[in-house]
């Protein structure tokens, strides 16, 4: 059977996903796109539920572990789910995991108020690649599960452990991590030799960290800048702050 009409239950509690307040009360959000969805199967995710285009004809035995779980749409119904400008076809409802707050095993990121949803992605993205699986965001931070915070994360949303919660909750579970706050006045990166396990926090795009963490950090990095550049973007500057504090681990 194809589903064919928007207002079919389904399709329209699937729709609804593209929103926070959808994924909040479902508990589910999406993946969308091969290669996304390749990802996600490798992953402990779990996939409630697939969606193919009428038209989708690539090879599906990847998916014969899920054939139970797929649902096929017409055209114009995959477009309405969507969230792509140019949809290949297939996507995915995935369960929303769960983790109890706890100090970090390793080293970490704090994101204190990062707002871009694209900018918590590509964190999300870098994090992975870098080797800092435990992520803390606080709740003014962008929803990574949004559909362009997924798509940014390029699947490191899937294989990072991502905990939530007050800033003081989260300041509190990391009272024994050191915590190093990404600020233009810090110490220059390059040179600093970070303690044996840390937390790196990276601040809200417009107003940097809160007075909070600054209060609860052991040290402030910054990256060094020529005089003609004023800041980098969060992302970009988490990348470098990851990777180099991180260059003894490769």
């Amino acid at each position: 059977m194809i589903l064919t009409s928007k207002n079919n239950p389904l399709v329209k509690e699937t729709a609804a996903l593209k929103e926070k307040k959808g994924r909040k009360e479902h508990g589910l959000f999406l993946v969308e796109g091969v290669k996304m969805v390749r990802e996600c199967l490798k992953s402990a995710f779990e996939i409630e539920r697939v969606f193919l285009a009428e038209s989708y004809d690539e090879d599906i035995a990847w998916l014969s572990g899920s054939s139970d779980k797929i649902t096929v749409v017409s055209d114009s119904v995959f477009q309405f789910l969507s969230d792509e400008k140019t949809p290949q076809g297939i996507l995915c409802r995935v369960k929303i995991p769960i983790h109890a707050l706890q100090s970090p095993q390793r080293n970490c990121l704090f994101l204190d108020g990062v707002a871009d949803p694209g900018n918590v992605g590509t964190i999300i993205r870098t994090a992975n690649a870098a080797g800092y699986n435990e992520i803390y965001l606080t709740r003014a931070c962008a929803d990574p599960y949004s559909p362009k915070s997924v798509r940014a994360s390029m699947s490191g949303v899937f294989f990072t452990k991502l905990y939530f919660g007050e800033r003081e909750e989260l300041l509190d579970v990391l009272k024994d991590t050191p915590i190093l706050a990404a600020d233009m006045d810090g110490e220059n990166v390059f040179s600093f030799q970070p303690p044996e396990k840390y937390a790196i926090a990276i601040g809200n795009e417009a107003n940097g960290i809160s007075k909070e963490t600054f209060a609860r950090a052991a040290h402030t990095v910054r990256i060094p800048m020529t005089a003609t550049q004023e800041s980098l973007n969060a992302a970009v500057s988490a990348g470098i702050i990851m990777y180099v504090l991180a260059k003894n681990q490769f």
